[in-house]
């Protein structure tokens, strides 16, 4: 729970399961940009829940927690379809640190900072730029223009978007999307999002607003 809870301070949606059949569900009904995994989760432990997600072809990246002198449940973990760990007593910057770099990499991005034309977004800093200015962004905002620019050239859905910008129990209105766009087409640009009739949003698939390239 104090894992979940810094993660929302630090900016994240996000769910928190207390037991292995409570993570389980949610790996089968929600769709996430990384889980962090405790391996001694009561009911279920988390190796014996990894492996069915990987056989079942979900590649969400997954962090595992585990005791820190346990060197063969990290091999357990890794063997078993996990991307990185973390041992216990843990650091949560060392956490949230390695989550961005499981995030970035899982969108092909092995940088810090994602540029589109003018548009640069530093994962590691949350700070966004235009041509070099600063740009203020409110954090669903910032959630909004992370999630276009991770997934750059795809067009996402408004459902997408609205599960990723709001954890599970918050009261969902794929509506308050649209004025998150409208906001960023404000300070960035009209044509820095593409809006893809009936279906959804883009970034990078058309001449980025006021920066004239793509």
């Amino acid at each position: 729970m104090q894992l979940a809870e810094a993660a929302a301070a630090a900016g994240y949606a996000a769910d928190c399961a207390s037991d292995g059949e409570q993570a389980d569900l949610l790996a089968q009904t929600e769709t996430y940009d990384a889980v962090i995994l405790d391996l001694g989760l009561p009911k279920i432990d988390g190796l014996t829940l990894l492996r069915p997600w990987r056989q079942a072809g979900n590649a969400t990246p997954v962090l595992i927690l585990t005791a820190r002198g346990s060197w063969h449940e990290k091999a357990q973990g890794i063997d078993g379809g996990a991307d990185d760990y973390v041992g216990k007593p843990f650091r949560i910057e060392e956490v949230f640190a390695r989550i961005r770099a499981l995030i970035r990499r899982a969108s092909g991005n092995v940088s810090s900072e994602i540029h589109l034309g003018a548009v640069a977004l530093d994962t590691a800093t949350a700070r966004v730029t235009l041509a070099g200015a600063p740009v203020k962004l409110t954090s669903h905002e910032f959630r909004v223009l992370s999630y276009l620019m991770h997934h750059a050239r795809r067009v996402v859905t408004r459902t997408e978007l609205t599960e990723h910008i709001y954890a599970q129990n918050f009261d969902r209105d794929s509506n308050t999307v649209e004025v998150f766009i409208a906001r960023l087409r404000r300070k960035l640009g009209p044509a820095a999002i593409e809006t893809v009739r009936g279906i959804g949003y883009r970034m990078g698939g058309a001449r980025c607003g006021r920066c004239g390239r793509s």
